[in-house]
C-alpha cells in the first residue's frame, strides 16, 4: 500500500481518500439565530467547531446540530456542565449542548470536536471558557440517518440572536 505526501500536507492513501485538515470560512456571529456550514464532503471523519468571543442577545445556551440532507433537531444524547464557583449540569436531546445559558454579556471561547464512530454515529466533546472563572465542558452522541453534510450552530431557545464574535469549522478525513 503506497502512501504519498505532497507539499500541501495532505496524505493520499491507495484508496484515493485524501487526508488533511480543511478550514471553513470564518463567519461573524453578529446576527441571526443560527449559523450553517453546508455542502460538507462525505469523507469527513472529524469536525472542529471554533468559537471566539461568541455572545447571544439573551440567556439561551449554545447548541451544535448536525445533519444529513437537513439539520437533525432530535435524538441527541447530550450534556453540558459549567465549572467555577459551583458545578451545575444540563442535558439536551435537540442538539449537542455546548453551553447551558448565561447572560447576554457572556463571551464564549473554545472548541467542540465532533467525530464519527462509523455507521453515521457521531460523538462530540468540547470546552468553552466564558472569559472569567467559568468553563463549560460538554459531550454527546447522535446516530444520523445518512451521511453527514451539514452542521448548524444555534441557540437552545431558537430566538436569542448572535450579537458578537466569530465561528469557524475545520474538518478532516
Amino acid at each position: 500500500m503506497a502512501t504519498t505526501i505532497d507539499g500541501s500536507a495532505s496524505v493520499t492513501i491507495n484508496s484515493g481518500a485524501v487526508l488533511g485538515i480543511t478550514s471553513g470560512t470564518a463567519v461573524a456571529s453578529t446576527s441571526g439565530t443560527s449559523i450553517d456550514f453546508t455542502g460538507l464532503p462525505s469523507w469527513i471523519k472529524r469536525i472542529t467547531v471554533m468559537f471566539s468571543g461568541v455572545s447571544l442577545s439573551g440567556t439561551a445556551g449554545l447548541l451544535v446540530q448536525i445533519g444529513a440532507g437537513s439539520v437533525t433537531t432530535s435524538g441527541y444524547v447530550s450534556s453540558s456542565a459549567y465549572c467555577g464557583t459551583a458545578t451545575v449540569g444540563f442535558t439536551s436531546t435537540a442538539g449537542f449542548l455546548i453551553t447551558s445559558g448565561g447572560s447576554s454579556a457572556d463571551l464564549f471561547r473554545g472548541i467542540v470536536t465532533i467525530a464519527t464512530l462509523g455507521s453515521n454515529v457521531w460523538v462530540s466533546q468540547g470546552n468553552l471558557s466564558r472569559g472569567d472563572t467559568y468553563v463549560w465542558v460538554n459531550a454527546g452522541s447522535l446516530a444520523l440517518s445518512g451521511t453527514l453534510d451539514r452542521i448548524r450552530i444555534t441557540t437552545t431557545n431558537g430566538t436569542d440572536a448572535f450579537d458578537a464574535g466569530t465561528i469557524n469549522i475545520m474538518y478532516e478525513g
